[in-house]
């Protein structure tokens, strides 16, 4: 394996969320702070997750050995997604969004160590270098129109669509 730049990617995302959700969880009191560090959050870990399950999560689908762990973490972060939902909806400043941030974050660590410990070393091993080339270039490519695309979107006009 001559790259590993998907998960280097990926990694490095994660890095900066858990940097992001301490300076949430720091900010307490602040409620502009607050609330402009949430929404940041959510907009870079919205267009992260739309980037991954484009890249790493639709390749792992056409393998019969990974596919489980790409439908898990596809519905982990639906789950995460769901939360910041019921976030975005709430103050920053109540007991209620403390309680439900302290929750989304939890999983949210959860499935990310998940992924870093467990999920991409597997697919590593099923991945060519090529592969991983190709993943990162989408992923790139991705994320930056995910994120804009998450920036335009209100959370609570898409849970209506749905």
């Amino acid at each position: 394996m001559a790259t590993a730049k998907i998960f280097d990617d990926l990694k490095a995302d994660h890095d900066r969320h858990r940097e992001v959700l301490s300076a949430i969880a720091d900010a307490k009191g602040d409620k502009k702070t607050r609330a402009g560090l949430f929404e940041k959050f959510r907009i870079d870990v919205s267009g992260h997750a739309a980037a991954e399950e484009q890249s790493l999560y639709a390749t792992m689908m056409m393998d019969p050995e990974m596919q489980d762990d790409a439908r898990h973490s596809v519905s982990e972060h639906k789950e995460v997604d769901d939360m910041l939902t019921e976030l975005y909806q709430q103050e920053v400043d109540t007991p209620e969004w403390s309680r439900k941030f302290t929750q989304m974050r939890t999983r949210y660590d959860h499935h990310i160590t998940e992924e870093e410990e467990e999920m991409f070393p597997k697919a590593a091993e099923h991945l060519s270098d090529a592969d991983e080339v190709r993943l990162a270039k989408v992923f790139e490519k991705r994320k930056p129109a995910e994120s804009q695309k998450a920036a335009e979107t209100n959370p609570t006009e898409k849970e209506e669509k749905e």
